[in-house]
């Protein structure tokens, strides 16, 4: 993993994570595929744009984080995800940097 500069991320709150965790092209085994991670941040970022239609201010705000910040988040998993999709790889859903919305005692914090 590369190391960053400056301020560590803070963590995003997240309402939903996903059950379903791989999506991958059919009839290509997972063994010969290549993989694109996408963090449950960058998901949530996609649902609440994408899906809720909310405004990226809005989203932001849900999320607990700046426009900018959330902007990267949501330009990064849109990013992977066209990558994914354009070249018939996996995408494997998990890690990051994150609270679940309901109870925000608990940090998900996973850096990978």
């Amino acid at each position: 993993m590369k190391k960053c500069r400056g301020r560590p991320k803070c963590p995003r709150r997240v309402s939903q994570t996903p059950d379903i965790t791989y999506f991958k092209p059919r009839g290509v085994p997972l063994s010969e595929l290549e993989v694109v991670s996408l963090t449950i941040e960058e998901l949530e970022a996609l649902r609440l744009v994408d899906l809720e239609d909310l405004r990226q201010e809005d989203a932001a705000t849900r999320v607990g984080i700046s426009r900018r910040a959330f902007w990267e988040d949501l330009k990064a998993a849109r990013m992977k995800v066209a990558l994914a999709l354009s070249r018939g790889k996996a995408i494997e859903i998990k890690g990051g940097n994150y609270i679940e919305a309901e109870s925000t005692d608990n940090i998900k914090k996973d850096e990978t």
